[in-house]
């Protein structure tokens, strides 16, 4: 079961990865180029709060914290309520980011649900 654990836990770190990235360049280099509804402060904090809360989830999980569980929770959290917001918004960037945030919600929901490795 470690081994699977194990795997489970690269990829979520990937995908914590993969999200922290999508949303950083979507804010910095479409969102705020954007302005309007793109440039809007809760839109802004949700994206910097899922920036932040992805790269946390994976540091967490790469140190193997013993608390990783719950912050892999927060971060599915935050990720999803970012998807939403960015369909909101629709466009092509604001779609790859949303499908970016439930990649990564999703993941990190399974590693918060997994039992501890022996």
């Amino acid at each position: 079961m470690p081994h699977k654990h194990n795997a489970h836990m690269q990829d979520c770190i990937s995908q914590c990865d993969d999200c922290h990235d999508t949303c950083q360049e979507t804010l910095y280099n479409h969102c705020l180029a954007e302005g309007g509804k793109h440039a809007e402060a809760e839109h802004v904090k949700l994206m910097t709060d899922c920036i932040q809360i992805c790269h946390t989830s994976a540091d967490f999980m790469r140190r193997n914290s013993k608390v990783h569980m719950a912050i892999c929770a927060a971060c599915a959290e935050v990720c999803e309520a970012c998807a939403e917001s960015c369909e909101r918004i629709g466009g092509d960037h604001m779609k790859r980011c949303a499908e970016a945030c439930r990649a990564c919600a999703k993941s990190c929901r399974e590693m918060s649900q997994m039992k501890k490795a022996a």
